[in-house]
């Protein structure tokens, strides 16, 4: 079973008046569905959680400079803690496991909704998306990788009544 914790620490996202917690949870559920670690979230004795952290520009900017050494603000950052050889299994009953932490930065994020034409919900919906899959071991470091990254997130974006997020090119992650 998931367990997503949601964390709106920049009241900005606030301003947005959407339940982000409702959003990052059909997120989430519908990415790790589509993959072949579905089982995490079928599995009723073993809990994997998700943590989503909802901040601003500068707090990103900062994880992203500590952790990535590129002091600049960004979207979406993910930071797995299991291996993908984790995630085969096999999980113990009771034992409860973290997936790892998604954080997306408000500015940026609705910049680029604006700049893209995309609603603000939509947009934060491809980011979790994306940075779940992140988690689960998926990368676009490569174009065959990033092609097929993009594919699955445009097949779980349609599940969830969303358009092609790359229609007008990339999102802006890096």
């Amino acid at each position: 079973m998931l367990r997503i914790e949601t964390e709106v620490e920049a009241p900005v996202w606030d301003s947005a008046g959407l339940a982000w917690d409702q959003l990052a949870a059909g997120a989430i559920h519908a990415a790790v569905r589509a993959t072949p670690y579905a089982a995490l979230d079928q599995l009723p004795d073993t809990v994997t959680e998700v943590s989503l952290r909802f901040v601003d520009d500068e707090t990103i900017r900062e994880l992203n400079r500590d952790y990535r050494g590129k002091d600049k603000a960004t979207n979406v950052l993910s930071f797995p803690m299991m291996d993908t050889d984790e995630l085969d299994g096999p999980f113990i009953p009771g034992i409860e496991q973290l997936l790892g932490d998604i954080v997306i930065a408000y500015e940026t994020t609705l910049r680029e909704a604006r700049e893209q034409d995309k609603l603000l919900a939509a947009h934060v919906t491809h980011l979790i998306v994306h940075g779940t899959l992140h988690l689960l071991g998926y990368d676009h470091e490569d174009e065959n990788d990033a092609e097929a990254m993009e594919s699955l997130e445009r097949s779980i974006l349609a599940t969830l009544g969303l358009p092609d997020p790359y229609a007008n090119g990339p999102i802006g992650h890096d």
